[in-house]
């Protein structure tokens, strides 16, 4: 099938930054999102991020106006029928998406695609909401997504040779690299990474060391760029916990716990970068 239209849902940090790159590459994108207020955001951030390419001359003022043509914002998931592939980039809760997915099943002509952005959510659950298993498939971008080359390309239990193909093959025209997993709970990335920022907040919790101590150590120690606590600010505490008790209750192992300031910094609505306070004020 020939890919054109692409239907970004969600224009929070990940599907503005889904909906930036396929609007940068050609496509045409209809990004759509429960209220205007949270497109409003997310195309401002999109205006931005484009605007910052063209000051450090990655890409010409031409690529960023035709990009930004080429996005059109709406709250109505019907105006998603005439798209050849979707990206679904909601909350990571399980309800949240499941609804999500039993609509789309609905909405879209047989062929179309249905892909999620989920960085731990079982992509055989997912296919399982709908009558087209073999056409879902996990999308796993990182943030930032204009910036980060790796698209984690998951496998449900179904999903055939056929949608791989094509979501590889339309992954390296973003000038991403795919990166192939089989559909296990937080797949690659997130089952090593969540457990390593988990341990480093149980650290905190301890009085091991302060948050920019435990940072310090991970970027002069082991050159990573950074700090396991600013990375956990920076993807949001909320994500964070999410995902660890998706490990936890797919994989059952108590090793997955999260740990107790993590789920107590949640409660008192410190989610880190987005919120203004997390590990670190903003």
């Amino acid at each position: 099938m020939n890919i054109k239209i692409i239907g970004v849902i969600g224009a929070g940090t990940m599907g503005n930054g889904i909906a930036h790159v396929f609007a940068k590459s050609g496509f045409q994108v209809i990004l759509c999102d429960v209220e205007q207020r949270f497109l409003d955001r997310g195309l401002d951030t999109i205006k931005k991020n484009l605007e910052r390419e063209v000051t450090k001359a990655k890409i010409t003022a031409d690529v960023r106006d035709a990009a930004l043509k080429g996005i059109t914002p709406v709250t109505d998931r019907s105006k998603l029928t005439q798209c050849d592939f979707i990206v679904e980039a909601a909350s990571e809760k399980l309800e949240i998406k499941r609804e999500i997915f039993q609509d789309l099943d609905k909405l879209c002509r047989p062929e179309v695609i249905l892909s999620s952005n989920t960085s731990s959510i079982s992509i055989t659950k997912l296919a399982a909401f709908t009558k087209r298993a073999e056409k879902v498939i996990g999308m796993h971008f990182f943030n930032p997504v204009p910036m980060m080359k790796l698209v984690e390309i998951i496998r449900g239990l179904a999903t055939s040779d056929e949608t791989y193909a094509q979501v590889k093959s339309l992954t390296e025209k973003l000038e991403k690299t795919p990166v192939e997993v089989n559909d296990a709970p937080g797949f690659v990335s997130n089952r090593v990474l969540m457990p390593l920022i988990n341990e480093a907040i149980y650290t905190v919790m301890e009085g091991v060391a302060t948050p920019q101590a435990v940072d310090d150590v991970f970027k002069l120690g082991m050159a990573h760029p950074m700090g396991p606590l600013a990375l956990a600010d920076f993807i949001g505490l909320d994500v964070c916990l999410d995902i660890m008790r998706v490990l936890l209750d797919g994989l059952g192992d108590p090793k997955y716990r999260p740990c107790p300031l993590l789920i107590k910094m949640v409660d008192a609505g410190w989610l880190g970068k987005k919120s203004g306070r997390g590990f670190y004020h903003y």
